[in-house]
């Protein structure tokens, strides 16, 4: 049976009070929208329609080509929304699952559950339900005897009776795809908010006779909309329970969950401890046996087997097996390390290679570079790569050794072997296993330390009011 879905994503979110579309808001670092679309793409739907209106533009801009659209200009419930999809969808037949773009935590296995109950079944309609100690504000599932779904109470509708009932519906629906839309055509606004809602769609088709089921959530957590910053924080707040659940079950250690933060996007390998104050984010992919933390932000970068990263910042870096980084390191875009590379305490490297085994242990910056092999870059050397208009590169051979303080002027080379003596400014290549060095003959004067003093004083002494 073919499956297709309708994200409804048109709503602009104004109890956000922010300049960004509401579905855009990420939750663990991915846009509300982002989240559902991956859940209904698990499902197997082979269409999915998001339904856009404010901010419409920038949700096409992020979803690109995973989804078709349609536009409700005029927000006129959630009924109309959906009957905007008529012309892609109307002549279709199977299931079609109707969910919110700011619901992020719905699961795969929820869905799939609620489908394939309804599909199970021959149902007209399927409502994804969830049971809340507290259900005020929530539309009310008001079930028959034979445990159908007789209809949806909304909060300001209901008799103390069906006040009392805790089980609510999440906005989340399977439907015959061919009755959905031809129930739509019966929806009227005569309401007091003149809206067409999309839950008198149940009544039209319990009405004519029709199967409407309904499927409860295992957990409630999942049916939670965002609407406000307060909610858009519990949601990221679970959905970090979640991931990290995820991480410890598939032999991750984190010391402590609550102050660990991992993005929906990045993979950890077995036997990786992960230390309070982790900040893992985008793509970011972990090998095993790694050491991570304490208080590193990681972003969009590779982290290969056995490597330790502390108290440092990375964005969009490699660090190879056994590497070491930090603590207080910044690796920026282009840094790749090497096996067994060591990068020290404020040391800074930006779009450079650093060759296996090789060493820069203490401030120093690398940027613009290519690093050998078994190289060690002594205490604030730097590459100097800029030279107000021009990024020029520089090139370090294998085992070579630049002393403490070097400035290596690019674009120059350093051969295989060479040594660049502490202190040197190095403006020319330097070939293999030579010694460069750059740098005033020292010249040590007796006694003119004391001479220095007592003009320092005198100046001092004369300009001291009496």
């Amino acid at each position: 049976m073919k499956r297709m879905a309708v994200v409804l994503a048109a709503g602009q979110g104004k109890r956000m009070k922010s300049k960004l579309y509401k579905v855009l808001h990420p939750v663990c670092g991915k846009p509300m929208v982002g989240h559902v679309l991956d859940t209904v793409k698990a499902t197997g739907c082979q269409r999915t329609v998001v339904v856009v209106g404010h901010g419409a533009e920038e949700v096409k801009a992020y979803v690109g080509q995973d989804a078709e659209y349609v536009l409700q200009e005029t927000q006129l419930g959630t009924g109309h929304a959906v009957k905007q999809a008529k012309d892609l969808l109307g002549g279709e037949a199977g299931t079609t699952v109707v969910i919110c773009g700011d619901t992020p935590l719905i699961t795969a296995e929820t869905l799939e559950g609620l489908m394939a109950l309804h599909e199970g079944q021959s149902a007209a309609a399927t409502v994804l339900t969830a049971v809340m100690e507290q259900p005020a504000g929530y539309g009310r599932i008001i079930r028959g005897e034979d445990g159908g779904v007789l209809k949806i109470v909304e909060q300001k509708d209901c008799t103390s009776e069906e006040a009392a009932v805790d089980e609510i519906n999440t906005g989340t629906y399977c439907f015959d795809n061919a009755k959905l839309f031809a129930a739509l055509e019966k929806v009227t606004n005569s309401n007091n908010q003149q809206e067409y809602y999309l839950t008198d769609v149940i009544g039209i088709l319990r009405a004519q006779g029709d199967i409407v089921l309904g499927y409860q959530a295992h957990d409630a957590a999942e049916s939670i909309g965002v609407n406000d910053r307060l909610a858009l924080s519990e949601a990221e707040s679970l959905m970090r329970q979640r991931i990290n659940r995820r991480h410890m079950l598939n032999g991750v250690t984190i010391i402590d969950p609550a102050s660990t933060y991992i993005a929906a996007g990045v993979t950890i390998g077995s036997d990786t401890t992960l230390y309070p104050g982790t900040i893992l984010k985008g793509k970011t992919a972990i090998g095993e046996d790694c050491v991570i933390g304490p208080s590193s932000e990681i972003k969009d970068c590779v982290i290969m087997n056995g490597a330790e990263v502390k108290h440092s910042v990375l964005n969009q870096a490699q660090v190879g097996a056994r590497a070491s980084v930090g603590p207080f390191a910044y690796l920026r875009p282009g840094a790749v390390l090497g096996e067994e590379v060591k990068i020290g305490d404020f040391v800074e490297v930006k779009n450079a290679s650093i060759g296996d085994g090789s060493k820069v242990s203490h401030l120093s910056y690398i940027g613009d570079a290519a690093v050998g092999k078994n190289v060690n870059v002594g205490c604030g050397a730097i590459t100097v790569n800029y030279d107000g208009y021009n990024k020029s590169r520089t090139e370090i051979g294998d085992n070579a050794f630049i002393g403490s303080n070097v400035n290596l002027v690019a674009p120059v080379t350093v051969g295989k072997g060479a040594f660049v003596v502490a202190g040197s400014t190095i403006t020319r290549s330097v070939s293999e296993n030579d010694l460069a060095i750059a740098r005033s003959r020292q010249e040590n004067k007796p006694g003119y330390a004391e001479k220095i003093r007592s003009r320092a004083k005198a100046k001092k002494d004369q300009s001291s009011p009496s």
